[in-house]
């Protein structure tokens, strides 16, 4: 997909990584979401009470994978290096290391088989979510994340990869577009509350 190496950013989530993810998702959300969707309905997603219910959420998913080829990656602020646990090849390796625990997680993606009924979940794998701190934008991490999860799902069988993006985040759909993902038509509606029209995005990973 042309996109740089992981470069040891990345590596599998732990149990211990939830609140993380939870605090970047509901910032994300905050940033992504505003204009989006009502304010006060944003309130109820992204506060307190709200962030404890996804960190619980993502520690389960996280700990109780459905399969074995659903995973959670993460990119964290400074690179592991050379001891730690890079993907691709580095997944379930030395990343668990006190010395990497340490460093701030910015970012994260969830992966595994394709859920729409027009996919088949074989070989057609799925990006459920792709989430960076607002902070971090422009850094390389989404990046180094969509890179890492072209590579572990194609490790896993998968040959193509979608995504399920806002109609209305068109910096999320161009960076999409600039790795060599298209739209292929698909389109629906997002329940948060209200209904948000998004479209579906998807490349090829492997032949």
């Amino acid at each position: 997909m042309g996109l740089p190496a992981a470069g040891g950013f990345v590596r599998p989530a732990r149990s211990g990584d939830a609140a993380d993810l939870a605090r970047v998702q509901v910032a994300s959300w905050r940033s992504g979401l505003a204009g989006i969707v009502p304010e006060e309905l944003l309130a109820s997603l992204t506060g307190s009470e709200a962030e404890g219910v996804w960190r619980d959420r993502w520690r389960e998913a996280i700990a109780n994978p459905p399969t074995s080829r659903h995973r959670v990656l993460v990119a964290v602020e400074e690179a592991i290096g050379s001891a730690g646990s890079a993907v691709p090849g580095g997944v379930g390796g030395s990343g668990g290391s006190a010395r990497s625990a340490r460093r701030p997680v910015v970012g994260f993606v969830s992966e595994g088989p394709a859920t729409d009924g027009d996919r088949w979940p074989g070989t057609d794998g799925e990006l459920y979510e792709l989430r960076v701190a607002p902070e971090q934008a422009g850094s390389g991490h989404a990046s180094r994340l969509l890179h890492a999860a072209a590579d572990t799902l194609a490790e896993d069988g998968f040959r193509t990869v979608s995504m399920w993006v806002l109609a209305a985040d068109a910096a999320l759909r161009q960076f999409l577009e600039s790795a060599g993902w298209a739209a292929d038509g698909a389109r629906g509606e997002l329940d948060v509350g209200v209904s948000v029209p998004v479209l579906r995005l998807h490349a090829a990973i492997g032949e």
